[in-house]
């Protein structure tokens, strides 16, 4: 996934932006070509990332940050 310079306002490391992505433990593909992805950082902290689906089938990150708690709802129940 290649990763936009706006991904990485809020402090996220690419890495971590990548490892998220990678183990992520929830998806969500909404209706305006984006997908929200919930996983965890290397650290293991919850971090939410929201890919552009390019026509080509590729992705580019172009938000991440910590995972808000309005998003719990989307994780999977223990």
């Amino acid at each position: 996934m290649e990763i936009h310079e706006s991904a990485l306002k809020h402090g996220i490391a690419e890495e971590d932006i990548q490892h998220a992505v990678s183990n992520a433990v929830a998806i969500d593909d909404r209706d305006d070509e984006t997908r929200l992805y919930l996983g965890a950082a290397r650290n293991g902290n919850l971090l939410e990332i929201v890919s552009l689906r390019r026509d080509d089938g590729t992705e580019l990150a172009i938000h991440a940050m910590m995972m808000r708690t309005s998003y719990r709802r989307l994780l999977p129940e223990e």
